[in-house]
């Protein structure tokens, strides 16, 4: 493994554990913050952060062509995935939401396959299985629940799953040309045409509650931490390594969801989840060494 390799998955892994403990702190802004106005303050703490830094570095030219390019890749990420993950496990659960997702990473393969020419050797199949098992072992798919009310929801977030893959394989093909930077500070304004509308419709229909000192903390949180950091961490992934290694690294969110409950509210870990991590950890080896 290159040095070119090993910080690409670095990055992959990064974002992903930024996202995966980022759950508890949504679950408690969200009881005050609607989602879709969540979502739009993240994006524009995310703008407003990643434009101080480039001030700073200095901006690099963006023709009309790229710009319009990537604003239409931040769409189809944080406008309409990021919509259809709300709005599907609103529509169904949690652990579903997780379950389904997770198929995220044999899209990537397809669409990197589709768009990019990237070779789906036998390979990179073996990392993907084994990885996809080791976090469906890790999730435990008996928590998933299979009730056709459901049905649409799920729906939702199989759709969520499969324009997060194409945003992620669209990443990689457009900073080829653009450095990561300026790429996901232009992609945020992709959400916005979405996100805006559906929040003022919440802060008109459902409010916020009471504003403290903690929520804003969390606030900042996401929209510094998770949102900026992460995805600038997400997007070298998809920059530096081949699409089908970087989205393995996907799978870090739940492992490290899952870790982070037992580390500060006590939840059990069992067998079945740490052999499901040794599974996925596996499957990056393999990937990585095929890069």
């Amino acid at each position: 493994m290159n040095n070119k390799t090993l910080i690409g998955i670095l990055c992959g892994l990064g974002a992903a554990s930024i996202w995966g403990g980022m759950y508890v702190v949504s679950k408690m802004v969200l009881e005050i913050i609607p989602p879709f106005t969540l979502v739009s303050l993240r994006l524009i703490l995310g703008i407003i952060t990643l434009a101080i830094v480039l001030v700073l570095r200095g901006f690099p030219k963006i023709s009309r062509i790229q710009f319009l390019q990537v604003v239409a890749v931040g769409f189809v990420g944080y406008g309409v995935s990021l919509s259809l993950q709300f709005l599907g496990t609103k529509l169904s659960t949690a652990a579903n939401g997780s379950l389904v997702t997770s198929a995220t990473p044999a899209f990537v393969l397809l669409f990197a396959w589709l768009l990019l020419r990237e070779k789906i050797t036998a390979r990179r199949l073996v990392a993907l299985l084994l990885a996809t098992l080791g976090v469906v072992a890790v999730i435990d798919p008996r928590s998933a629940q299979l009730n056709p009310d459901l049905f649409f929801g799920n729906l939702l977030l199989f759709g969520a799953a499969i324009t997060w893959a194409l945003y992620s394989v669209l990443v990689r093909k457009l900073t080829q040309s653009l450095d990561v930077l300026p790429f996901s500070l232009v992609a945020f304004f992709g959400g916005l045409p979405v996100t805006i509308p559906a929040g003022a419709w919440e802060l008109n229909t459902v409010g916020v509650g009471e504003i403290s000192l903690g929520v804003v903390g969390g606030v900042l949180f996401l929209g510094v931490i998770s949102t900026a950091l992460a995805m600038i961490l997400w997007n070298t992934a998809f920059a530096v390594l081949d699409a089908s290694a970087a989205s393995l690294t996907f799978f870090a969110q739940p492992v490290v969801g899952i870790g982070l409950g037992w580390l500060f509210l006590g939840e059990k870990i069992t067998s079945l989840f740490l052999f499901g991590g040794f599974l996925i950890g596996i499957g990056l080896v393999i990937s990585s060494s095929s890069s």
